[in-house]
C-alpha cells in the first residue's frame, strides 16, 4: 500500500472533536511561545535543550558516568521548572484570566464623557510634548487598576488638560509617577507600575516606557507615554509600543481602545469577543 493509501485511511479516522483538540493545543502553543519571545524564559528553553542533546549523545556513545549524571539532572530539574518559569507561567495565567467571558451582559461606555476626556488628554499631551515634560497616563480598560491607583496619592477630579498638565510638572511631588484614569476621572497620581521583562529593547527607552509596557502585558489598559527627552508621543497596548505619534493619531487610538464599536448584545457576539481576547489580537 502506498504512502497516500495510509494518509486516507487516517483521515477518515479523524473526527470533528480531534480538529478541535489540535486547535486547542495550537492555540496554547502559539500563546505560550508569543508570551516568552524575547524574554529571559528563552535562553533558559536553549539550555534544555542542549542538556537533553547531551544526555541522548551520552547514552548513544555509552558515556555511562555523563548519562547517570545528566538523567538525574533533567529529574530534578522538572521539579525546578515551575520555580524558574514562574514569571512567564504567571503571565500566561494573567493573560487568560483578562479574556473575560460576558455572555449576558456588557460593559457600559459613557461615550460623551469618554469623548471629552479623550480631547483634554490629547491637549494636554500636545502641550507637554512641545515642552518636553514627560508624562505618564494609564487608562483602564477591562480589568481593574485599583491596585496600581492605591500605590499613588488620590486624586478624583475630573479629567482637565490644565490638571493634567500640573501633575506632571518637573516640580510638582508627583511628575515621577503615573497617572491612572478610570471611568473618565483621573482617580490617581503618582502611581508606581510593573517594569517589563523584555530584555531586547531599544536603550532609547527609559522607565516610562519601560513601565508603560510592563503595565499592559500584565493588565487590559492602554497606556500614553511623553518622552521628557525628546517630548515624543508614544502609545503602549498589549505590551507593544507605537512611538513618535502625531497628536491626531493618539487621538484616534484613544478613541478606538475607549470607545470600541458598537455591537449586538447577543450570545454570539459576546462569546466571539472573548475568544478573540484569549487568542489575542
Amino acid at each position: 500500500m502506498n504512502p497516500l493509501s495510509y494518509i486516507g485511511q487516517y483521515a477518515k479516522l479523524i473526527t470533528l472533536w480531534d480538529i478541535l483538540d489540535i486547535l486547542i493545543v495550537s492555540v496554547l502553543l502559539y500563546k505560550i511561545i508569543k508570551l516568552i519571545k524575547n524574554t529571559v524564559a528563552v535562553r533558559l528553553l536553549k539550555g534544555i535543550f542542549i542538556l537533553l542533546i547531551i544526555t541522548q549523545l551520552s547514552d548513544l556513545l555509552e558515556f555511562h558516568v555523563i548519562n547517570f549524571i545528566m538523567t538525574s539532572a533533567m529529574q530534578l530539574g522538572s521539579f525546578a521548572l515551575v520555580v524558574v518559569f514562574q514569571p512567564e507561567l504567571r503571565r500566561i495565567l494573567e493573560q487568560f484570566g483578562k479574556a473575560k467571558l460576558h455572555l449576558f451582559s456588557s460593559k457600559k461606555v459613557n461615550e460623551e464623557a469618554t469623548q471629552l476626556m479623550i480631547l483634554q488628554t490629547v491637549e494636554a499631551v500636545s502641550a507637554m510634548a512641545w515642552s518636553k515634560t514627560g508624562a505618564l497616563i494609564v487608562f483602564e480598560m477591562g480589568d481593574s487598576l485599583s491596585n496600581i491607583a492605591a500605590s499613588g496619592t488620590t486624586v478624583n477630579a475630573d479629567m482637565n488638560a490644565e490638571l493634567i498638565k500640573n501633575v506632571f510638572y518637573p516640580k510638582a511631588p508627583l511628575h515621577d509617577g503615573a497617572v491612572v484614569v478610570s471611568n473618565n476621572r483621573l482617580e490617581a497620581a503618582g502611581c508606581i507600575l510593573p517594569l517589563t521583562s523584555k530584555f531586547d529593547l531599544s536603550k532609547e527607552l527609559g522607565t516610562r516606557h519601560r513601565a508603560a509596557i510592563g503595565v499592559t502585558e500584565t493588565c487590559d489598559c492602554c497606556c500614553v507615554v511623553v518622552s521628557e527627552e525628546t517630548g515624543a508621543i508614544s502609545f503602549a497596548k498589549g505590551g507593544m509600543l507605537k512611538r513618535y505619534l502625531a497628536p491626531e493619531t493618539l487621538e484616534k487610538l484613544l478613541y478606538k481602545e475607549l470607545l470600541p464599536p458598537k455591537e449586538e448584545s447577543d450570545e454570539t457576539n459576546s462569546f466571539m469577543s472573548w475568544l478573540k481576547g484569549v487568542l489575542g489580537k
